[in-house]
């Protein structure tokens, strides 16, 4: 049963993340039919829908919306590409764009979180490794409790970012990518193209439960 459940969370993991990388490279073959590249189409996207200082770039550290800059990000495959994939993950980002300045609340909301979020999960992990040793030097009743809290408080704090995140992908992949590319990809496309946003999400879900597990066996080690 070990074994089998230990097979089960690597699946759990690591097949929807295999799934996704195999889905972007079915679809990142050229499309010379196509007019642009994934960031020509995003360009025009912020151009077409007033996106008001909202910039497009390409990045090394992967595609990206950053709110607080205004910068829809992507990478060189992407932002050079003019695949499907690479007009698709383009339209997803923008989709993101769109969400910000129309006030979506879960991406206001995993904005703030992610900044707390980062400070609280080094700081939990510290507490954690040093929980041990505060409780020996200082042998405060109720001392250990109070400091395993904290730890876990800021675990809880990065699987609630997971969990807000999943309305925010699924929102800009298929509310705001997917209309808009039906006025710029063959219809035929549009199965490829839900399928590329269908594996990106999927690789979130896989986020969320890794950290609800990560959670959950810390409060197993804890009450041992």
């Amino acid at each position: 049963m070990v074994v089998l459940l230990i097979a089960l969370l690597l699946a759990l993991f690591l097949l929807p993340n295999l799934w996704a990388k195999w889905v972007l490279a079915r679809h990142a073959r050229g499309r010379e039919e196509y007019p642009g590249t994934g960031g020509e189409l995003a360009d025009h996207l912020v151009r077409r829908l007033g996106l008001e200082g909202v910039r497009v770039e390409m990045t090394e550290q992967g595609d990206h919306y950053d709110p607080e800059a205004r910068r829809v990000r992507l990478s060189p495959d992407h932002y050079r590409g003019r695949s499907l994939t690479a007009v698709t993950v383009a339209a997803h980002e923008v989709g993101h764009a769109i969400q910000h300045q129309q006030g979506y609340a879960p991406l206001l909301a995993r904005s703030r979180l992610v900044t707390v979020a980062q400070k609280a999960e080094k700081i939990g992990a510290l507490l954690m490794m040093a929980a041990p040793f505060l409780f020996v030097l200082t042998r405060l009743p109720g001392g250990l409790a109070i400091v395993v809290a904290a730890a876990l408080i800021s675990f809880g704090t990065a699987a609630l970012v997971h969990l807000v995140t999943l309305p925010v992908e699924f929102d800009a992949s298929f509310q705001r990518a997917l209309p808009l590319l039906k006025e710029y990809i063959p219809a035929h496309d549009m199965a490829g193209a839900r399928h590329v946003l269908t594996a990106c999400a999927f690789t979130y879900v896989a986020a969320s439960l890794s950290s609800i597990l990560n959670l959950g066996r810390w409060l197993v080690i804890l009450r041992r």
